[in-house]
C-alpha cells in the first residue's frame, strides 16, 4: 500500500511540474506576442503619423485659404439675383449665372454648367503651365451621347480643328459619368495603359469600362490615326485608394465635388491628398476660380 501511495504521489507531482512547465511556456509565448504586437502597433502608428504628415504636406501645396476679399466676392455672388450673369467668356464659350454657381453652396449637387466650366479652366491651366499633364476633359454630356448614338455621334467632338490639339497626344482623358443622382469619373490613362473608374462611394461599373474601351477608344484611334490599335490588354482599374465620401445619408450631395477634384489632382500628376473635411473649402475655392476664370 505504501508503494502504491508513493507512486500516486509521484504521478501527482509530475503532473504539477508538467502543468507549471506548460504555463511557463504559454507565458513566454504570450509575452513574445505582446512585445511583437506592441512593436507592430508602434510601427503602425509611426507609419500612420508619417502618412498624416505626407497628406498635409501634399495638401498644403494646393489648398490656399481664400483671403477676405475673395471670400466676400463668393458670398456676394451666392446672394445675388438668380438670373444675374456673373462671368462670361466668348473664347471659352462660358456664361455662368448666380443660379448656376449656387450649386457650390453647402449640401447641393453640382450642376453641368459648373462642372463643364471647371474642366475648361483645368485645360486652360495646362495651356498656361507645361508642368501639368496633357489632358482632355470631356463635357458631362459626352458619355450619354456616346451610349445613345454610338461613336459616330461624338466623332467630330475631338477633331483637331475643334480641339486645337490632338486627342491622341493626351496623357489622360477624363469622362464624367452621371448616374441618376451620383457623379463618378472615368479616365482613359494612356501613360499607364488602363481604363480607370473613380467613385467616391467605391462603386464599380464594368459597362463604363467596356464602352470606353471597345465602343469608343478603339474607334477614336482608328478615326484619328488611320491605324487599328490593340488596347484589349489594357487594365480595367476600379480605384479604391481614393478619398471617400462620408455623407452617406439620402442626400449624397458631395459626389460632384469629389469627382472634379479627382480630375484636378490626376491632371497635376498628384496623389489624391484630400478628404471629406476639405469639401467645404473646395466648394468655395471652385466658386472663386470660376469667378476669376482661372484654376490654380
Amino acid at each position: 500500500m505504501k508503494k502504491k501511495g508513493n507512486d500516486a504521489k509521484n504521478k501527482s507531482l509530475e503532473a504539477e511540474v508538467q502543468a507549471l512547465s506548460e504555463n511557463f511556456r504559454k507565458l513566454e509565448v504570450e509575452n513574445g506576442e505582446t512585445e511583437k504586437g506592441a512593436n507592430e502597433v508602434k510601427e503602425s502608428e509611426t507609419e500612420k503619423d508619417a502618412n498624416v504628415v505626407k497628406y498635409w504636406t501634399q495638401a498644403d501645396k494646393y489648398n490656399t485659404p481664400l483671403n477676405e476679399e475673395e471670400h466676400t466676392a463668393v458670398q456676394k455672388a451666392f446672394s445675388s439675383a438668380n438670373d444675374e450673369v456673373l462671368v462670361t467668356d466668348k473664347h471659352l464659350n462660358v456664361e455662368i449665372t448666380v443660379k448656376d454657381l449656387r450649386c457650390l453652396k453647402p449640401r447641393r449637387w453640382l450642376g453641368d454648367e459648373v462642372i463643364n466650366v471647371y474642366f475648361q479652366l483645368l485645360k486652360e491651366r495646362e495651356r498656361r503651365d507645361p508642368k501639368f499633364l496633357k489632358c482632355h476633359f470631356f463635357s458631362t454630356f459626352f458619355y450619354n451621347k456616346l451610349i445613345n448614338g454610338g461613336y459616330n455621334s461624338v466623332r467630330i467632338w475631338t477633331s483637331k480643328r475643334n480641339l486645337g490639339y490632338s486627342l491622341l497626344d493626351c496623357d489622360q482623358i477624363f469622362i464624367p459619368i452621371h448616374k441618376e443622382d451620383h457623379w463618378c469619373l472615368a479616365v482613359i490613362n494612356k501613360v499607364e495603359q488602363k481604363f480607370q473608374y473613380l467613385d467616391s462611394l467605391k462603386g464599380e461599373d464594368n459597362k463604363v469600362m467596356e464602352v470606353l474601351q471597345a465602343k469608343y477608344y478603339v474607334d477614336e484611334l482608328k478615326d484619328k490615326s488611320g491605324e487599328v490599335t490593340d488596347v484589349s490588354f489594357w487594365k480595367h482599374e476600379f480605384v479604391k485608394d481614393l478619398p471617400e465620401q462620408k455623407n452617406l445619408d439620402f442626400n449624397k450631395f458631395d459626389c460632384g465635388v469629389f469627382m472634379i477634384k479627382y480630375a484636378d489632382h490626376y491632371s497635376r500628376g498628384s496623389e489624391l491628398c484630400f478628404n471629406q473635411d476639405d469639401i467645404p473649402y473646395f466648394r468655395l475655392k471652385t466658386a472663386k476660380e470660376i469667378l476669376q476664370l482661372r484654376a490654380e
